[in-house]
């Protein structure tokens, strides 16, 4: 559930008064991007590295982005003060307002900034995965970028759950492994992690990049590969992640168990994973003068 209080563009303001105009195009077409952070301790986890991936998002998509990070660092960090949030996640959304015909003559911002909060979503771990072929095309120019037109992935996610299982395995149009709808997808074969690689057409997401950085580190080899089903099938161990889960153990793809869920390498990353945000979250906390 959104918290109360709402950034929007230049002030905070209730929910209830936030006023999104039918003239923005953007939204009406899905012509914007989004992205959702951890909130531990009331700091957002990362946050550097989700702005810097809707600054390159922006410009892939062509979409203004007026915004200065710190400035926005602070609009946010109000948000979260404004809501108490302590423990949750935020989001960021950045709305393209003048691209097409359909558009009013209000005096809109090149682009609406949106900034909420909420609490953290239920999740249930380990999780069963479904699996769809062309879930993903990885030839399209807008291949990992996290925009705001997100039918595909709800759409899909609401099939699996219908089906019984809690999230998807979606393939591209090569029969390869992507991701899922809302987090990225590893396996381990023999102590070694793999994740899809980017031309897979998964997104790049945040808790991915640091796996992929602090396994190695930590004495867990991970790596980029092209996987197919039968790698998820035949793994000793398959594991998700994504900004609000972290990283959650699968048991079960399309049929077929997983034996170790969790498994001591998806365990082992875990407890890595958590160091991490600790370090992280106390360093910000330092710097900002929390502690």
């Amino acid at each position: 559930m959104i918290h109360r209080f709402v950034f929007h563009n230049d002030r905070m303001q209730p929910i209830e008064q936030v006023r999104l105009s039918p003239g923005q195009s953007g939204l009406m077409s899905g012509w914007g991007l989004f992205t959702t952070m951890r909130v531990i301790e009331g700091i957002p986890f990362a946050f550097e590295r989700h702005w810097m991936r809707l600054a390159r998002d922006a410009q892939r998509t062509h979409c203004p982005f007026p915004f200065d990070e710190e400035t926005v660092r602070g609009q946010l960090g109000g948000v979260l003060q404004a809501n108490q949030v302590r423990e949750g996640c935020a989001r960021i959304y950045v709305i393209y307002n003048h691209p097409s015909l359909w558009r009013s003559d209000e005096g809109l911002p090149s682009a609406d900034l949106l900034m909420c909060s909420a609490g953290l979503p239920p999740h249930k771990e380990p999780v069963r995965l479904a699996l769809r072929e062309h879930g993903r095309h990885a030839a399209s120019p807008l291949a990992g970028v996290k925009v705001t037109s997100w039918l595909n992935n709800v759409w899909n996610l609401y099939e699996a759950q219908q089906a019984g299982y809690d999230e998807v395995v979606l393939l591209n149009e090569r029969g390869e492994v992507a991701e899922c709808t809302a987090a990225n997808i590893f396996c381990v074969r023999g102590g070694r992690v793999a994740t899809p690689p980017l031309s897979s057409g998964c997104l790049e997401g945040v808790t991915r990049g640091i796996v992929l950085e602090i396994g190695p580190q930590a004495g867990v080899p991970v790596e980029e590969r092209t996987l197919y089903p039968e790698d998820l099938y035949s793994a000793d161990e398959v594991f998700i992640s994504s900004t609000n889960r972290n990283v959650i153990p699968a048991s079960e793809i399309n049929g077929h168990r997983i034996a170790a869920a969790p498994g001591p390498i998806v365990q082992k990353v875990e407890k890595i994973f958590v160091a991490y945000a600790r370090e992280y979250v106390e360093a910000r906390a330092a710097a900002s003068g929390k502690r």
